[in-house]
């Protein structure tokens, strides 16, 4: 189908796209043929375009008209490490890769409306098309920040959108403040003395000052941490010992989790105490103990105006009332690094129903077709009311 009035969109093809990107996903930082595709997709329609910021990242520029405001709207296109199970015709090709988060989708409503945008020319001022790589953990947002993002483009604000499992398809979410969490890793290391299992007493034992530890940590949040400050930490990795050994109590013990906060003050918090708890437990035990606490992601905020503008972009395209009640998340998102250099907001737009593998990182995830249009839609619909 050629693009028209009928299909302003390029619904079909962008469908097939998407598809095609699900059946060929990348990790972060190797999205050549996903950047290649993007990159390829604007240019044909007159966008200019730069690649290999952030290392895969592309970005493509529109100016139409005299207008001096800019804005950046952001979809992330890596995929997860993780193996697809389902039995879509399109499943991933890649071994132990796949799309389990719906950045497919992302990529392919974005280009949509960027191609859409550049036919019909219908603003005044610049929108910049952010499409970033290595959203899932490995700091593509800040790879392209470091790059030069905001020097090379400037703009006056930025956007994101994610699906979300649980809304219909014509359905999104549109909320002011904290909407996703800090993403933090930390690391504690116990080091005892070894001995004999049969002899405890003779060395210093890191397992069981480990297992105290492990009891613990869960009583940062309960009894810490204000009670009306959200707030999660959770022991995620333990190594120690050798099962073919045990008759052996190790020498060390290898604790390794995440902290996740929606403010500054409490993930300064989280730090400080998964510490002081670790030193206390190895003071308690007679041993010593390495910590480490690595800053992420922090968290996402919605800024009170721009979060307006996304509303009113929202309402004028779906299907239904948009949700301006919905809770935050304590997933993370690499998107904070672009609110914290512009006003920013992140909005929802639902996947269909959370169910049958629907949801985020599941090994038989698959994006909502159905979404592409709603998503293309508001993408169009904000930049030709924020660039009139």
């Amino acid at each position: 189908m050629q693009p028209g009035s009928n299909d302003p969109f390029e619904l079909e093809s962008m469908i097939a796209l998407r598809r095609d990107l699900h059946a060929h996903p990348e990790l972060g930082f190797e999205e050549v043929r996903t950047s290649g595709i993007v990159a390829a997709q604007l240019a044909e329609v007159g966008i200019s375009v730069h690649r290999g910021l952030g290392k895969t990242g592309v970005v493509g520029t529109l100016k139409v008209g005299d207008g001096t405001r800019s804005i950046g709207l952001r979809a992330d296109m890596d995929a997860l490490a993780m193996p697809e199970l389902g039995d879509l015709p399109y499943r991933s090709g890649t071994p132990n890769t796949m799309h389990a988060c719906g950045h497919d989708g992302h990529t392919v409503m974005l280009l949509a409306a960027a191609r859409h945008l550049a036919r019909t020319r219908n603003f005044n001022g610049t929108v910049h098309f952010i499409f970033q790589p290595a959203e899932e953990g490995r700091g593509g947002a800040k790879a392209m920040v470091d790059d030069g993002l905001f020097k090379l483009f400037p703009m006056d604000a930025a956007y994101g959108l994610h699906n979300m499992p649980g809304l219909a398809p014509d359905e999104m979410a549109v909320v002011a403040g904290p909407q996703l969490a800090s993403s933090d890793s930390w690391e504690v290391v116990f080091h005892g003395v070894g001995t004999h299992g049969a002899k405890p007493h003779l060395g210093r034992d890191a397992v069981t000052a480990a297992a105290q530890f492990l009891t613990a940590i869960h009583t940062i949040v309960a009894r810490r941490i204000d009670p009306l400050q959200p707030a999660v930490v959770s022991a995620c990795a333990i190594t120690a010992g050798d099962f073919n050994a045990l008759n052996v109590i190790p020498d060390d013990v290898r604790i390794g989790g995440t902290a996740r906060a929606y403010s500054a003050a409490v993930r300064d918090q989280l730090e400080a105490e998964i510490g002081q708890l670790a030193q206390g437990v190895a003071a308690t035990f007679g041993i010593t103990v390495d910590y480490s606490f690595k800053r992420r992601i922090p968290p996402v905020v919605n800024d009170a105006d721009v979060t307006r503008r996304a509303l009113l972009a929202a309402q004028t395209v779906t299907g239904r009332p948009v949700v301006t009640d919905f809770p935050p998340s304590t997933a993370g998102d690499d998107f904070a690094f672009l609110g914290a250099e512009v006003p920013g907001a992140y909005v929802w737009l639902g996947n269909g129903p959370a169910v049958d593998g629907a949801l985020h990182h599941n090994s038989r995830y698959d994006f909502n077709d159905e979404a592409i249009l709603t998503g293309a839609r508001y993408w169009t619909a904000l930049v030709e009311q924020e660039l009139r």
